[in-house]
């Protein structure tokens, strides 16, 4: 049995369904990062599952249990801002502890407690520092320890990461992935941010106008995603009609490789940056190199097909990328080609 699960849960704001009969289930010991661009549904689906918004329709189920005539301080479940919200009067130990103190537990239980998460979040000693003396990254440390001291069965995070720096993000990301494995939480975390979700999450979750477009590991969403609007929210901009025959795929930039066994006749077909081999201008596709962008491990170049077709997106080694103005030829490997459903 699922530790969440999710029956067509339906709310309405006026005529819009902002969650639109959403099915979910999160297994015990797992992390479910839902995804999608602002006004999606996903901070409304997570405000559901804590009972800070009531369902006009459908169920929320915490180990089976229906938790229509549950309130949200008594369904055991952890909830951790953008904002972090923070006591500001109160200092680091006192902000740990609150979920202890509103559940009873002694001044000794608190204090052990306390020690224990701020040593796991890596902060050891830190239970009488002010809040308001904390860099942004040791307050989001800090409300994820106020958040797992009552040892929830669920930990719901949204936007954990949102307002930190990338560097900061990118490392915490691992820190998180790690401490929830050694922990055993399970977590329903919400993002619009593909990178932090694909890091943390052992499942992901692609919402779009209140309804779930995707659900897959990391691994599946990426190398298939379900339909075009999925794609271009994970950031693919080689995406164009296509006319599958056979092995082949007729599209705006000429006949193109697909891979055995994809579907047949009208479809959309998405090329991976990785898939436009740069080779001979008098070979391929003709284009002309219309702009770089430095990626870090790799130089995305942005390519104008001379027949006026839609622009192309490559991923080049850095010694190896055509400058600005140069004329390339373009071809197209087909194990780096999707046609989606």
């Amino acid at each position: 049995m699922p530790l969440l699960e999710l029956d067509a849960a339906t709310v309405r704001f006026g005529a819009r369904a902002v969650l639109d009969a959403v099915d979910l289930t999160v297994d015990e010991h797992e992390v479910v990062c839902v995804l999608g661009p602002s006004g999606s549904g996903k901070s409304t689906l997570l405000r559901a599952v804590a009972g800070l918004q009531p369902l006009g329709a459908g169920r929320v189920l915490l180990g089976g249990q229906d938790q229509a005539r549950v309130p949200a301080h008594q369904r055991g479940v952890g909830l951790m801002f953008q904002d972090h919200q923070l006591f500001p009067q109160r200092d680091v130990g006192g902000n740990v502890a609150f979920g202890l103190r509103m559940r009873g537990a002694g001044k000794e239980q608190q204090a052990a407690r306390v020690g224990e998460l701020l040593e796991l979040v890596g902060l050891p000693g830190a239970a009488r520092r002010a809040v308001a003396g904390l860099s942004g990254g040791e307050q989001q440390r800090v409300a994820l320890a106020r958040a797992l001291a009552p040892r929830p069965r669920l930990l719901m995070l949204d936007e954990p990461l949102g307002q930190l720096d990338r560097s900061l993000r990118e490392r915490l990301v691992v820190e998180l992935r790690e401490l929830f494995g050694r922990l055993g939480t399970t977590v329903l975390a919400v993002t619009h941010d593909q990178g932090e979700a694909f890091a943390l999450a052992d499942r992901v979750v692609v919402m779009r106008d209140g309804r779930i477009a995707q659900s897959g590991t990391p691994l599946d969403v990426w190398q298939r995603p379900a339909d075009e609007f999925v794609a271009r929210f994970l950031g693919f901009g080689n995406v164009v009609p296509a006319t599958v025959e056979g092995a082949a795929a007729v599209t705006p930039w000429g006949k193109l490789p697909v891979p055995e066994g994809s579907g047949q006749g009208t479809r959309t077909l998405l090329v991976r940056p990785a898939g436009v081999r740069l080779v001979a201008a008098d070979a391929g596709l003709p284009c002309t190199v219309a702009a770089r962008t430095f990626q870090g491990t790799h130089v995305t170049v942005h390519l104008q097909p001379e027949d006026g077709g839609p622009r192309l997106e490559a991923a080049c080694a850095l010694r190896r990328a055509p400058a600005a103005g140069d004329t390339v030829g373009v071809e197209f490997d087909a194990t780096e080609t999707v046609v989606l459903d």
